[in-house]
């Protein structure tokens, strides 16, 4: 049998099941990365397993979300981060070392490994011939702990990219493409596995652009083959003996196509706010706009800076403009010193922040209320940007430098200038060493816990029977940013669950958390949904905090894959409609009988529960397999892990 990447990739690491799409597969894992939002339930979590050492041959602590630090409580986290990294034998990358997936890609990253990572954007690494994949935190911590990891196989998609890329047009605008195409459902139960002669002109960091977005389509992983480009990337990292060469098979087939012709692209952009509301540039030019950012995961390159400041040199932002610069690794920025692209981008007005996440998940750098801001970010969630009423466009770097000199969205092809030519230079030597290894002796290491650190609450098993009444009603793609915010005001509580619940569905009714408590000890609620609920971050807080306040059910059409996951792990019942309009049917504050549930969910994948004031019965389904019933029934997997204890 002929093999593509994806395949040969799950057959090298598969432990269980077949590799027929829709059956349950379980995998080795290689690496896991773990990042600060979320890391530090993953560290409590190893401890309560009593885990002596990481059983992963690579795993990766960095702190690159909470980096501003206007109390202890950021601080005291990163000391606690670095000693569990130090105590479980994790490599730890301090604050202001970089955003996590550039930095494991050019420090850690190795052909032909699996990747599992607590952030969503883990996938970013299938660029370099990887199986990466985001999931919740409980999962990586399994993994590390030397569990299998288990997904649904998903069906690969092979996307042909042919010709090459105008002038104008980069790597951005390809993902924007096969979102405007597919949008953010596109991708779900797939890997996106891309080939063809048009990879031959993209770098190593351009499809890190393309495959960072697959989280937005999606999708379990992207993945791309691990070829000469590989090589030459590795190489420049001087980790040239790491490099393995994987390319799919000669005649290898996908279960599902399609093609693109990068010749044919032009500038694109996604309005607010959703990544995939994709038009061209040239149906919103003129727009006026307050901010232009450049950097993020999904821009994280040398290429996307140095194109900037060479579009600014020597000119200026336009009055007004805050013109916002977010270096995504400590290599990266002293490469852009070196060079002088930092100078031009000052000298144009830039505003210079640390490496790090920052602005892209609302710490710092918040666009003005009702101001268009663009940015070269993965997503556009409203409220995503630490402004509750913002307007956050997605588009590439030429675009918003471009913009940022006009001070309206601008067509980068109009600029009277030509394309700028950007050669990498070579990689500056290293001083102070900011991913720090793992001690060989970690038995005597003591984990350094601040006050804001407490510990996982204990979760009781569903009942057999019981009544819980809705009290929110959503539509469709509702993201976890929505469910629990990132940002400066929220995320430092990440370690706390009591207090970072009181954050949960504010942007939708901020009257939730209260009802919700209310209630709590009387038999707790549910809530209601449309399609694709809980896309977006990987964040298993947006899970942890509604069940901290009493929800048990989840009821919607459909789920996001990561998001189900993590509801299944922390005992919450995911649970989708039958027939999609029943969806009218419910409304705020009715109450819905379940019963005989443990025999329900064992011997069928669909039941009925019952609207109780009206005797209604609507049919409901799930999707949960044998091990997922076995973690449910017990109330989540710690539960789960101490009962196998």
């Amino acid at each position: 049998m002929q093999l593509n990447v994806s395949q040969k990739l799950i057959k090298d690491h598969l432990v269980s099941g077949e590799m027929t799409p829709g059956s349950e597969i379980g995998l080795k894992i290689d690496q896991t990365l773990t990042q600060d939002a979320t890391g530090t339930m993953v560290m409590l979590e190893l401890e309560a397993m009593e885990l002596d050492r990481v059983k992963t041959e690579v795993s990766a602590q960095y702190v690159d979300h909470n980096l501003i630090q206007d109390d202890h409580r950021n601080p005291d986290d990163h000391i606690f981060l670095r000693s569990a990294a130090q105590r479980f034998g994790v490599y730890y990358s301090r604050p202001g070392n970089g955003v996590s997936h550039p930095v494991h890609m050019q420090d850690l990253a190795i052909p032909g490994k699996t990747l599992l990572g607590s952030d969503s954007h883990t996938c970013a690494n299938g660029c370099m011939g990887m199986l990466a994949m985001g999931a919740g935190g409980i999962d990586v911590a399994m993994a590390m702990a030397g569990e299998t990891y288990h997904i649904t196989m998903p069906r690969i998609m092979g996307v042909k990219l042919t010709g090459e890329l105008p002038e104008w047009v980069s790597a951005k605008d390809v993902i924007l493409e096969l979102l405007r195409r597919h949008s953010v459902k596109g991708g779900v139960g797939k890997i996106i596995e891309y080939y063809g002669p048009g990879l031959d002109s993209l770098s190593a960091m351009d499809r890190h652009v393309i495959a960072n977005m697959g989280a937005e389509l999606g999708a379990t992983a992207s993945v791309f083959p691990s070829d000469d480009e590989v090589k030459r990337f590795m190489t420049t990292q001087k980790r040239e003996h790491e490099w393995v060469e994987l390319k799919a098979d000669e005649g290898a087939e996908y279960d599902d196509h399609d093609e693109v012709n990068l010749s044919e692209l032009v500038p694109l952009i996604a309005k607010p706010t959703s990544p995939d509301n994709v038009v061209p540039v040239t149906e919103i030019e003129g727009d006026p706009i307050y901010q232009s950012y450049i950097g993020s995961s999904a821009n994280p390159g040398y290429r996307d800076f140095a194109i900037a400041s060479k579009i600014v040199e020597g000119r200026q932002v336009a009055n007004g403009i805050s013109f916002d610069i977010n270096p995504t690794s400590r290599q990266q920025l002293q490469q852009l010193v070196e060079n002088g692209h930092i100078a031009n981008l000052l000298s144009a007005s830039g505003r210079l922040h640390q490496a790090g996440c920052n602005g892209c998940i609302g710490m710092g750098q918040a666009p003005a209320s009702g101001q268009n801001s663009l940015r070269t970010t993965p997503r556009n969630f409203p409220g995503r940007s630490g402004t509750r009423e913002d307007s956050v466009f997605l588009c590439s770097p030429e675009t918003a430098a471009a913009s940022a000199l006009t001070g309206v969205i601008t067509d980068p092809r109009t600029l009277d200038i030509p394309y700028p030519e950007i050669e990498e230079p070579a990689i500056p030597e290293k001083g102070l060493e900011m991913l720090e290894a793992p001690p060989e002796d970690n038995q005597s290491v003591e984990i350094k816990k601040g006050p804001n650190i407490s510990k996982i609450p204990d979760f009781e098993p569903i009942e057999n029977n019981f009544d819980v009444p809705v009290i929110l009603k959503m539509g469709d793609n509702i993201s976890t940013d929505e469910i629990l915010a990132g940002g400066s005001r929220v995320l430092p509580y990440r370690s706390n669950i009591e207090m970072i619940s009181t954050f949960t569905f504010e942007g939708v009714d901020e009257t939730y958390n209260d009802r919700a408590m209310e209630i709590r000890d009387e038999g707790g609620h549910m809530i209601v949904a449309g399609h694709n609920y809980g896309q977006g971050s990987s964040r298993e807080h947006a899970v942890l905090a509604p069940r901290y306040l009493g929800m048990k059910v989840a009821l919607v059409k459909d789920f996001a894959r990561i998001h189900l996951q993590n509801l299944i792990n922390f005992g919450i019942l995911p649970l989708t409609f039958v027939n999609p309009e029943d969806h009218e049917l419910i409304e705020d504050g009715d109450i819905i009988e379940f019963r005989n549930v443990h025999d329900n969910i064992k011997n069928s994948d669909t039941f009925e529960v019952t609207l109780k004031e009206s005797g209604r019965k609507i049919p409901v389904r799930h999707s949960m397999t044998q091990r997922h019933l076995d973690i449910m029934l017990a109330g989540g997997i710690i539960n789960w892990v101490k009962q196998r204890s």
